[in-house]
């Protein structure tokens, strides 16, 4: 048997392909990314922006295990944010505006600049399966590609069809063709495939744009970065968003031309984001509310293009210009581009393990929006999963995955594998119901040593975190020497205790930037790392609380179900459950657990059934 070309094909150049490909090169494979265009690797599909809340923490994530999106964003972002900041740290999250051109740039540099990864511009139509194995592609040239393991990342190229408004376009992008042929190849494989639909607002000339009118969004200094490999601030002059209202001569501009919209006409099939609405839904679903927001995000430094989060429409381009201007701000606006819906194929992700490989083909593997996800960053996120998974499988190691209790990562993969999804998935926070350890600022603490065990961290990022404990536990032993005075809420009236600082924290009374210890810890150790101790102090006992709860289910996590097992044997199990064990095969008893529809009573019987053996 003649050696492969390579060892590892990623198809796709976007935001799961980008992490899969950097990810299989850097831990030593032959890779090669199938694309059909260079130019348009890691384009933005959509909003011009990274991160947000529940997305944020992914990012982050993505970063302490050695992805690349959080370097990309910190050196080509035009305004950062952490969102939530009046509520508690396990619901805040950074997001950052992006230049879309600069983004794309960086990342194209990147990925052919890797070494171990080659980029082959071409579309692939077909799969090479030798022995019930996935060993390759097929070109539409006609080449052969032969490798180890083939990670599908197509975004919505797969058999795209753009909608404005009754006009239909095959598209797996505006201005860029659709890729034909491997849904059909993937279904004679046995593959199980749906049709899903997301869209995108217009993009606008914000010369014609009164921002007089709308209400400044400005980014917080000094910016919250996301990668721990920025090390040295940037010099620039973060941009303004601004915040817009519709009204009721917008929503009756839109009701009364429902019947040219793609999505009420009849004409798309596919199912839509549920809490990503287009401006359509939200009038009809949402009748009741006399305005929605609307975001003006500007796309970048050196254009006047604007981008108008909040209006995702499939109406008539011409119902969209006259609708925008009954916006305040947009009253003269001009359109560059009218905003679009676009349907495409996906395949139901509980045909995948939780290590992204397909449980129909062995070799093969999904990530991004294929498995039915939504969001740049749920993409990243399982295209580097699938790309290390990718590797270990070749090497003939154990596969990587994280829990529930340890990432997002984790929830937004069983959330997959276990829950299926029949409509585009999205990160929330209220998915997460470990969250409170799953915070923005202590993804290094929970993953860095996990990257650096798989290559994919360096040596000077992991020296770098060791400080950073370094100096919490300086700080920790700074603050216990430390007095401060708080209410004696036992001695009534005013009178005060004193306390040491360290347990000063866990004292909500407390303004921190108002005591003389705690500005000094800040401005001695750093906000960042006065904040990481601060919430570790502060919310020790709910964490604790989380803790027994994830001690309790990590023996279900440890209880492995056999991949060939016939769950139809099981007496005592309902007919639902032993349906739905069959369709999900779950890998472990917890994953079991949470899929809808199995009860306590059916782990029970599945626990007496494998505790036999």
């Amino acid at each position: 048997m003649r050696e492969p070309d390579f060892e590892i094909i990623v198809i796709g150049g976007g935001h799961a392909g980008i992490e899969a490909a950097l990810a299989a090169a850097r831990m030593g494979m032959s890779a090669a990314m199938v694309t059909m265009d260079k130019n348009a690797i890691g384009r933005m599909s959509c909003n011009p922006a990274i991160g947000g809340l529940a997305k944020g923490q992914l990012v982050r994530e993505i970063d302490a295990l050695g992805g690349e999106m959080g370097l990309a964003i910190d050196n080509t972002g035009i305004q950062f944010r952490i969102l939530n900041q009046s509520k508690g740290p396990a619901v805040q999250a950074r997001r950052a505006q992006a230049d879309r051109e600069e983004y794309s740039k960086f990342m194209s540099r990147t990925v052919l600049d890797q070494s171990n990864l080659e980029v082959i511009e071409g579309q692939v139509v077909d799969l090479i399966i030798e022995n019930g194995q996935c060993r390759g592609v097929i070109l539409d040239s006609g080449e052969k590609i032969d490798c180890g393991a083939v990670i599908v990342t197509a975004g919505t190229f797969l058999n795209g069809l753009i909608h404005i408004g009754l006009e239909q376009t095959r598209a797996g992008r505006i201005g860029e063709p659709p890729a034909i042929g491997l849904t059909r190849r993937l279904l004679s494989l046995g593959i199980e495939t749906g049709r899903l639909k997301t869209g995108t607002p217009p993009r606008l000339d914000g010369r014609t744009i009164d921002f007089s009118k709308c209400e400044i969004q400005p980014g917080d200094d000094p910016p919250p970065y996301f990668s721990n490999r920025t090390l040295n601030p940037r010099n620039f002059e973060q941009a303004l968003c601004h915040l817009t209202y519709t009204n009721e001569n917008t929503h009756r501009i839109i009701r009364d031309n429902l019947n040219s919209s793609a999505m009420y006409s009849g004409k798309i099939t596919g199912i839509g984001p549920r809490y990503c609405p287009s401006i359509e839904d939200k009038v009809v679903r949402f009748s009741e509310r006399p305005r929605h927001q609307l975001f003006l995000e500007p796309e970048g430094i050196n254009t006047t293009e604007y981008y108008l989060n909040g209006f995702s429409s499939s109406l008539p381009g011409t119902i969209q210009l006259e609708a925008l201007r009954t916006v305040p701000g947009l009253e003269k606006v001009e359109m560059n581009r009218a905003g679009y819906a676009i349907e495409y194929d996906y395949f139901p992700p509980h045909q995948v393990n939780i290590t992204m490989e397909s449980k129909v083909v062995p070799g093969l593997y999904f990530a991004g929006q294929v498995n039915g996800t939504s969001g740049y960053e749920e993409a990243a996120a399982q295209g580097l999963m699938a790309g290390i998974n990718a590797v270990l499988k070749i090497r003939g190691e154990e596969p990587f995955h994280l829990t529930r209790s340890e990432a997002y990562i984790g929830v937004l993969l069983d959330d997959l594998v276990t829950k299926s999804t029949s409509e585009p998935y999205r990160m929330f926070t209220s998915r997460a119901e470990y969250r409170l350890n799953l915070r923005d600022d202590n993804a290094e603490d929970r993953l860095l040593e996990k990257g650096f065990a798989l290559g994919l961290v360096a040596g000077g990022i992991r020296e770098n975190f060791l400080r950073k404990l370094e100096s919490m536990a300086k700080l920790e032993r700074f603050l216990r020497d430390s007095r401060v005075k708080i209410p004696d809420l036992s001695g009534g009236g005013d009178s005060m205790r004193v306390i040491n600082g360290f347990e000063g924290l866990k004292n909500p009374g407390i303004e921190f930037y108002q005591e003389p210890i705690y500005k000094e810890g800040m401005l001695r150790f750093g906000r960042e790392i006065f904040s990481m101790l601060a919430n570790e102090v502060r919310y020790d006992g709910y964490i604790k609380r989380q803790n027994s709860r994830i001690g309790r289910m990590r023996s279900l996590e440890g209880f492995k179900i056999p991949a060939i097992i016939d769950f139809s044997g099981f007496k005592g199990l309902k007919k639902e459950a032993t349906e739905k064990l069959s369709r999900f095969r779950p890998e472990t008893l917890g994953q079991a657990s949470r899929i809808s529809g199995i009860t306590p009573g059916d782990i029970t019987v599945l626990m007496v059934y494998l505790g036999r053996g």
